[in-house]
C-alpha cells in the first residue's frame, strides 16, 4: 500500500502521544504455533507472524524479522537453520584479499531472499492500517560476514582497496534488494549495520556511511523511507550516521539515549533502544514495565523520540514480557492527558 512517509513522520512529530516501534517479527511465532526455520524460509509463515503482531500490538509500523545471515547465503554462504535458534553462518566466504574479485554479485531472490520479498509483499497487501518495514542488512556488516568480521577490521587498514571493491559488490546487491522491496509494496527499510559499530568515526564515513548514503540516494522518496540500524557505541558516530541522510535512526541498548538524541536533527525520527535479550526476554514483567517507564520520561522533550527495543525481539520472549512493553506505553500517554 502507498503511503506518503515524510507525512507519516510529521504525524509522529505532531502527536501528543509517544509512538512505539519495537524490531519484532520472531515473537509472533507464539501466536502461529510455527517454528523458527518456517519463518526464515518460508515467506507465507513470515508474513502470518508480521499481521499476528500487527493485529495484536499498536506498532506504528509493523516490519520484517531481522536476519543478518539472509544476504551472506545470497553470495554463496552456507548458513546453519534449526527450529531452536535464529540463523548462523557457518562458515566465510572470503579467505583473502585475492579472492574477492572472483565474488559474483547475486541476483535479486537468491537463497531465501525471495521468501522474505514474499513475506513483505503479502505484509503490504495486507496490513492497511500501518506502513511495513522491510529489513536487510548494511554494506559494511554484510561484508564482514563474507569475509569474517576480524578480518574485515584488518583489511580496511592494510589494503583499502580490497576493502573497497568488497563493499562496491555488497552495496550493489543492497541496492537492487531494497528497490525489490520497495516495488514489492514496502512502505520502507531497516538497514542494520551493527559492524559499522566497530568503526572510528573516520573509518564509519569512508566504509560504512558512504555506501549506506548510495543506498538511501537510490531508494528513499516520500513513499519509501530508509531507518538506519546501528546497535555499536555509536555515541562518536552519529554525526556520520545522519550524513545518510535516511529518515530514520535506530539504536541499540550500548548508548544511553540521551547521548543520541540531542545529535540527531529534529525532522529526523530516532528509536531506541530497551535491552531485547537483558530486559524485554529476561526481566521480569513488572521490571520491563519499569525500566521502559524510566526511558519514556528520560526522553520525554523529544518529539521525534520513538519508543523501541535495542534491536530484534529474540525468540521465545515471554508474551507476558512484551505485553508489558507496550502497557508501560499507554500508562505513559495516559498521563499526558
Amino acid at each position: 500500500m502507498i503511503r506518503n512517509m515524510k507525512n507519516w513522520i510529521e504525524e509522529i512529530l505532531a502527536s501528543k502521544n509517544r509512538q512505539v516501534l519495537p524490531i519484532m517479527t520472531y515473537p509472533g511465532l507464539l501466536y502461529t504455533g510455527k517454528k523458527i526455520s518456517d519463518l526464515v524460509t518460508n515467506g507465507e509463515e513470515h508474513y502470518k507472524c508480521i499481521k499476528a503482531l500487527s493485529d495484536h500490538y499498536p506498532t506504528a509500523a509493523s516490519v520484517v524479522v531481522m536476519d543478518l545471515s539472509l544476504e551472506a547465503q545470497a553470495f554463496g554462504c552456507n548458513i546453519i537453520v534449526s527450529d531452536d535458534d535464529v540463523p548462523t553462518i557457518k562458515e566465510r566466504l572470503i579467505s583473502e584479499p585475492s579472492k574477492i574479485a572472483g565474488i559474483k554479485v547475486p541476483k535479486v531472490g537468491a537463497g531465501r531472499t525471495g521468501e522474505y520479498l514474499k513475506a513483505g509483499k503479502l505484509a503490504s497487501e495486507n496490513i492497511k492500517n500501518k506502513p511495513v518495514l522491510a529489513g536487510m542488512i548494511g554494506p559494511y556488516s554484510l561484508a564482514g560476514r563474507l569475509y569474517d568480521m576480524t578480518e574485515m577490521m584488518m583489511v580496511v587498514l592494510t589494503d583499502p582497496d580490497a576493502a573497497h571493491d568488497l563493499l562496491t559488490k555488497c552495496c550493489s546487491f543492497l541496492k537492487e534488494y531494497s528497490l525489490a522491496f520497495k516495488n514489492a509494496g514496502c512502505n520502507g527499510i531497516v538497514i542494520a549495520e551493527p559492524a559499522a559499530g566497530l568503526l572510528s568515526k573516520e573509518m564509519c564515513d569512508e566504509f560504512s556511511s558512504k555506501y549506506v548514503r548510495q543506498i538511501v540516494e537510490y531508494v528513499q522518496d516520500e513513499t519509501f523511507m530508509v531507518i538506519l540500524h546501528n546497535c555499536g557505541n555509536t555515541v562518536e558516530l552519529v554525526s556520520t550516521m545522519v550524513s545518510t541522510n535516511a529518515f530514520g535512526f535506530h539504536f541499540g541498548n550500548a548508548v544511553n539515549m540521551m547521548d543520541i538524541l540531542p545529535q540527531v536533527p529534529s525532522d529526523r525520527l530516532v528509536c531506541g533502544n530497551i535491552d531485547p535479550a537483558r530486559v524485554i526476554k529476561a526481566e521480569t514483567a513488572e521490571n520491563v514495565k519499569k525500566i521502559v517507564m524510566e526511558l519514556l520520561n528520560k526522553t520525554h522533550q523529544y518529539k521525534n523520540y520513538v519508543l523501541s527495543s535495542g534491536c530484534d525481539v529474540p525468540p521465545r520472549t515471554p508474551k507476558e514480557n512484551i505485553d508489558a512493553f507496550f502497557e508501560a506505553l499507554v500508562e505513559y500517554n495516559l498521563s499526558l492527558n
